[in-house]
This record gives C-alpha cells, sequence and structure tokens, in this order.
C-alpha cells in the first residue's frame, strides 16, 4: 500500500463538515489535512446551486489545484452537468457516501478517473434534447467507434487499468482516447466527457 492520499473537507455547513470528516475518518488510505494542502478535495452540500458552484471553482484553485469530488442530498442532470463544468472531478449522492463508496470516489479521483451516480446517468439519457438542439451540443458531432467504447467504460465506473484490460489496449492509450476527447471538446474532465455524451447521445 502506498502513502495515504491527503484529502480536505470543504463544507457549507459544519454539521455536513462534521460528518464528512467523520467518514473518512473510517478509511487507512486516506489522511485528512487542510483543504489548501490536499490532493483531493470533498465538497458535502445539500443542494447544488450557484453558492454551491462557486465553492467548486475555489477549490480547484487552492494552491495543489486538488481534484474535487462533489457530495450532495439531491442532484438532478442539470445539477450535475453545471458541476462538472465548473470542476468536479466525481459526484456522488450523500445518502450513498458511506465509508466505502466515499474512499472509492475519493481514490479515484486522486488517480484522475471519476464517478458518477448511475441513477444519474440514466437521467442524463433520458434528457439528451437541449444537447441535440444545439444547446451544449458537441462541435463536430461524432465518436469514432474506440472512443464510445472507452466512454461507455468510464460511464460504468471502470477504471483505466480495467478498461485497458477490457479492450485490450494499453493504459495510456486508453488515457490518450480520454484526453484526445477532452481536449477536442474542451471539456473539464473524464467525468465531464461521459455527461456530455450521454446528454448529446452520443453513447
Amino acid at each position: 500500500m502506498g502513502a495515504p492520499v491527503p484529502v480536505g473537507v470543504v463544507a457549507l455547513d459544519p454539521v455536513l463538515e462534521a460528518g464528512t470528516r467523520s467518514t473518512l475518518l473510517a478509511c487507512q488510505e486516506l489522511t485528512l489535512c487542510e483543504p489548501g494542502d490536499a490532493r483531493v478535495a470533498v465538497l458535502t452540500v445539500d443542494r447544488t446551486g450557484p453558492a454551491e458552484l462557486d465553492t467548486v471553482r475555489i477549490a480547484r484553485a487552492y494552491p495543489q489545484r486538488p481534484a474535487v469530488v462533489l457530495v450532495a442530498g439531491a442532484l438532478a442532470p442539470g445539477d450535475a452537468l453545471h458541476a462538472l463544468a465548473a470542476g468536479a472531478r466525481g459526484l456522488l449522492l450523500r445518502r450513498e457516501a458511506d465509508t466505502s463508496r466515499l474512499a472509492h470516489a475519493v481514490l479515484a479521483a486522486a488517480q484522475d478517473d471519476c464517478t458518477l451516480p448511475t441513477d444519474l446517468l440514466e437521467q442524463v439519457l433520458e434528457h439528451p434534447a437541449d444537447a441535440r438542439s444545439g444547446h451544449g451540443g458537441w462541435p463536430g458531432g461524432a465518436l469514432s467507434e474506440r472512443e464510445r467504447s472507452v466512454l461507455r467504460l468510464v460511464a460504468d465506473g471502470h477504471e483505466t487499468a480495467e478498461i485497458a484490460q477490457r479492450l485490450a489496449y494499453s493504459p495510456r492509450t486508453v488515457t490518450t482516447v480520454v484526453h484526445d476527447i477532452t481536449q477536442r471538446f474542451r471539456l473539464r474532465n473524464r467525468a465531464h466527457a461521459v455527461a456530455y455524451a450521454l446528454r448529446a447521445g452520443l453513447l
């Protein structure tokens, strides 16, 4: 086992902060620190509004440029897309944020992977119309079959090594495919790419 991942907790409510810290303390692979020194910042909120999205942006601007995992009481598809656009690396519903799932989301974010709730992905799939009508759609439109294959597995929660094994690619190839997609469409991270691909009906 390597060194524990330094993780900071950010919350607009001291009760939510205390609960999040308690949950993270139970994971030996993580060590709590100040958000400014963290590799991953966990932001716990009741809702996802302008103030919360500003807090995601502020956390991303901390000296260590931490990945942000947003834990929210509720997440509508539109909220999720706004959070990803603001720079969140992973999204988790608070009712699902037990020690195991929260630790998985934090460790994934630390490795430049992402986590999204399965039911949230399904909701996004049900509302692709805005993207298809030109609001938030993907310039140039199409993804290659290889890009689709990789993004489908990212959407299913698989990490880089698992995707490489399933598709018989090298981990470097998987990383390059995702990087190319995010650069081409000016997306912030893997979670952002998956959400927009689903909303645009490309997966």
